[in-house]
């Protein structure tokens, strides 16, 4: 019968009551915000959670320019942060108590969480009150054209105290919160624009003014990115607000923002029949006017696909900023101005149909709206500015040929189905009305490019009258944004980071002067690359996985340079947008990574011999001595020698008893840090195998040697293989020989087993979700890999145990870490193997 609490996710106990009372734990640290979400509920529950408030609640608790300035609700602005406007924003409004409010109160206690959130919700509503005041006194027309609204928002103090909170954080966390939460309210004040929106921009302002107040003691000894990777942040930033925004246009009620003709733009509202668009002049126009300019298109997949894609790839190209990509720069400098020159040529500050142009500043009554017009074109094009100012931040390229590739795909594809539409719709020049010419087709050609929204003032040449011409209509435009959007993610997943010719032999150089700890032989594996000081002195190997740098052990090179490599390689992999983590380094470099403010983890336990110790006499070492009687008996015998040195037959039956391993497990063997028969025929490796007197190999152990100075000083266990039919004790045999072979070499310090990954320590358990979740990825695996078994194998020789650490600069990134490590260590890990690894669980 399997152990129950095996199944169970890292840190869940199985008794019911301790559920209870961790929750319980976790509620009481966080009283105002679940006592807030509970009031939430109550008052969505009484006043509707369908269709919210009815009016006269929302003209009674409700804020706003009539409400607190023409009525004297001076009540409302913390009266409205108690209500929501529907059912799907009671759901967030409820995640958002939880998540935002928790999260501040865990960190500033619940007097400061009180606080700050009354005084974001009275002054975030207050100050945007008073501007609205003298918009309405001076005339401006965003003021006057919002006068009736009435703002009912939860999120206004949510957003303010958790940008308060945001101070006691360290800076990783501080600059997130705050370049996401300041992000999400700007999207929102630029796109949507009513009055809510900007008093929640206010509070958070205001958030930030309170927690600075408050702020705790700057804390030290602690790591930061570098310079570029906040401005690749705050640019990504940038772009996926253009790019989400105008989702905001469309989606909202009411579209007041400086930015929301940008995202009108890319609708696709089918007008009535009587619409006249004649009459919106750039010297004549009104808010209405702007939202209802469109064209007589019909929808479908195609046109919703045209407008659609574009916004997908900038998307895109925000993440590909974020991880230093420079080919997502110059695709988001491509696309914002693009959009920039398709919004002036729309919005007529470009000539429309040949027809000239006179600009009409004298209409003062419509300058604001002009203004408007010209931001909404100002804006991409600033982003694409800026970007094109700070290409020095992006510096990783993409492999070599790719991005060429690409623009000639591009540039074929948009030939390529412009002259299928061109020929196609010749040939169905009758399934048009009108029917078409072949100049009429020409001329369309860059239309069934552009998304909809940007055609509304051309007018319709003609329209395709079946499904074979309506899908050629609208198919071509919706193919080439595919293309488009699927090439810019396999560019940007095509990262060229690599190493010279003389990367390994220079590693080599080093391990022989400077040793590079037990596990350094392993730095050479096939599957590392190599990263090097700018002295060349130290070497750091690592294998990137799933945007995850783990390193092979610890660096190799002088102590001189650890803090300094570990920063420049740290640097180096956030150049690249990966999170580096230094994996089953030794405890002698644990200060290294406290002096940068990384959390460590130990991952498993090394187990060592000292050979000039050596010695089997006494009670607890009858097993070992016992296995060596009986390879005696057996006329079994020990042999020390090298993979080049093998007979073939002997080499053949090496393999053939790895391969009856490897089935038996029915999973794939091994890797990252575990060796197979490729790192047996490095030419240092040493083996020391099993042999009878018919020279049948029983078993095989691989030792891979530790350097200092030139000299070998220590040898590492790495390769254990035997026969299934092999002699009891035949692996304690081949250690207790290799050991008595080193206690004749003086100038051997060490012998190490090596480490069982993913092995819990023997001593006190650690805390945490780190802790938690290596524990559970050891479990998942230990019913077929043993790594618990190892370890105990291994105790049988009286080892000295030293623990060995995970460091990673970031808590956030540890589910990936996991996954990482264990797509590492099982990197062709099939779908059938993972049923058969799960299966195996239960049994």
């Amino acid at each position: 019968m399997s152990d129950a609490t095996a199944l169970d996710p890292p840190g869940r106990e199985p008794a019911r009551g301790s559920a209870l009372r961790s929750l319980y734990r976790w509620s009481s640290q966080r009283s105002f915000a679940v006592s807030y979400a509970v009031a939430l509920l109550a008052v969505g529950l009484a006043t509707g959670v369908v269709a919210g408030p009815a009016r006269g609640i929302r003209l009674l608790f409700g804020t706003g320019y009539e409400s607190v300035i023409e009525r004297g609700h001076w009540w409302s602005p913390l009266t409205s942060v108690f209500f929501v406007d529907n059912g799907g924003e009671l759901l967030l409004a409820l995640a958002g108590a939880v998540v935002l409010l928790g999260f501040a109160e865990r960190l500033m206690g619940t007097r400061r969480t009180v606080i700050a959130f009354l005084v974001t919700s009275i002054l975030g509503a207050a100050i945007g009150l008073g501007a609205q005041y003298l918009g309405v006194a001076g005339g401006e027309m965003w003021s006057r054209g919002v006068v009736e609204l009435w703002a009912i928002d939860p999120f206004t103090p949510m957003f303010g105290s958790a940008m308060a909170a945001s101070y006691f954080v360290g800076p990783l966390w501080r600059r997130r919160i705050r370049v996401l939460g300041l992000s999400t309210v700007l999207v929102l004040v630029l796109y949507s624009g009513q009055p809510s929106d900007l008093y929640r921009l206010l509070a958070a302002v205001v958030g930030l003014g309170v927690g600075w107040l408050w702020r705790p003691s700057l804390r030290v000894a602690s790591w930061r990115r570098s310079s570029d990777h906040e401005t690749r942040t705050l640019l990504a930033a940038i772009v996926g607000m253009v790019a989400v925004g105008p989702v905001v246009t469309i989606f909202c009620g009411a579209r007041f923002g400086l930015l929301a003709p940008l995202g009108l733009l890319l609708t696709q509202d089918v007008p009535s029949a009587g619409e006249v668009i004649d009459r919106c002049r750039l010297d004549d126009i009104t808010r209405q006017c702007v939202q209802e300019l469109s064209l007589e298109r019909i929808g479908g997949a195609g046109p919703v696909l045209v407008s659609l894609l574009p916004l997908l790839t900038l998307v895109v190209a925000a993440f590909g900023l974020a991880r230093g990509r420079r080919f997502a720069a110059w695709l988001a400098i491509t696309i914002n101005v693009g959009l920039a020159i398709l919004a002036a040529w729309y919005y007529g500050l470009l000539p429309i149909f040949g027809q000239a142009y006179v600009w009409q500043w004298q209409s003062g009554r419509y300058f604001e709206v002009t203004l408007i017009l010209a931001v909404s074109v100002l804006v991409p094009l600033a982003v694409a500015v800026v970007i094109l100012g700070n290409l020095r931040h992006f510096p990783v390229a993409s492999r070599t040929g790719m991005r060429r590739r690409f623009l000639l795909v591009t540039a074929g594809s948009l030939a390529a189905l412009a002259a299928f539409y061109l020929g196609i719709g010749w040939l169905l020049r009758d399934h048009f009305r009108p029917a078409v010419t072949l100049l009429d087709l020409l001329a369309d050609v860059p239309e069934r490019f552009i998304p909809v929204g940007f055609l509304r003032l051309e007018r319709v040449s003609f329209l395709p009258t079946d499904p074979l011409s309506t899908a050629l209509y609208d198919g071509v435009g919706a193919a080439f944004w595919i293309v488009v959007f699927v090439g810019a993610i396999v560019c940007l997943r095509s990262a060229s980071v690599g190493q010279t010719a003389d990367a390994p032999s220079r590693l080599r150089s080093l391990l022989s002067e400077h040793g590079g700890g037990s596990l350094g032989c392993m730095t050479t594996w096939a599957g590392n690359s190599l990263w090097f000081t700018s002295s060349g002195r130290t070497a750091i190997a690592y294998r990137v996985v799933n945007g995850i740098a783990i390193t092979t052990s610890e660096p190799v090179g002088p102590r001189s340079e650890a803090v300094a490599s570990v920063a420049f390689f740290a640097r180096m992999c956030d150049d690249n947008g990966w999170v580096p983590v230094f994996y089953s380094v030794h405890e002698n470099w644990q200060d290294v990574f406290v002096l940068m403010g990384w959390p460590s983890v130990q991952v498993g336990e090394e187990t060592l011999l000292r050979p000039n110790r050596w010695s089997t006499t006494g009670k607890k070492w009858q097993d070992i001595r016992s296995s060596i009687n009986r390879a005696d008996r057996a006329g079994v015998r020990a042999e020390w020698t090298s993979y080049r040195s093998l007979s073939f037959a002997a080499a053949a039956q090496i393999a053939e008893i790895s391969e009856q391993w490897v089935q038996e497990k029915e999973l794939p063997e091994l890797g990252f840090t575990l060796g197979g028969l490729d790192e047996l025929r490095d030419p240092v490796v040493r083996l020391m195998i099993a042999v009878d007197a018919e020279d049948r190999v029983h078993a095989v152990t691989s030792w891979l040697p530790t350097y200092r100075d030139g000299e070998i000083v220590g040898w590492t266990l790495d390769f254990m293989r035997r026969r299934p039919d092999s002699i009891n004790g035949v692996m304690e045999f081949l250690i207790a020989q290799t050991a008595e072979r080193m206690r004749e070499r003086p100038e051997i310090e060490f012998l190490s087993l090596s480490v069982a990954p993913l092995a819990p320590s023997s001593g006190p358990r650690q805390g945490g979700i780190a802790t938690g979740l290596l524990e559970y990825l050891g479990r998942t695996l230990e019913p077929v890999y043993g790594f618990r078994s190892l370890l105990a194998f291994k105790s049988k020789f009286q080892p000295e145990y030293a623990p060995v650490f995970m460091a990673f600069p970031d808590s956030v990134a540890l589910p990936e870490i996991g996954l990482a490590l264990a797509k590492a260590y099982l990197p062709s890990l099939s779908m059938r193997e993972v049923v058969t690894l799960v299966r195996g669980l239960g049994q």
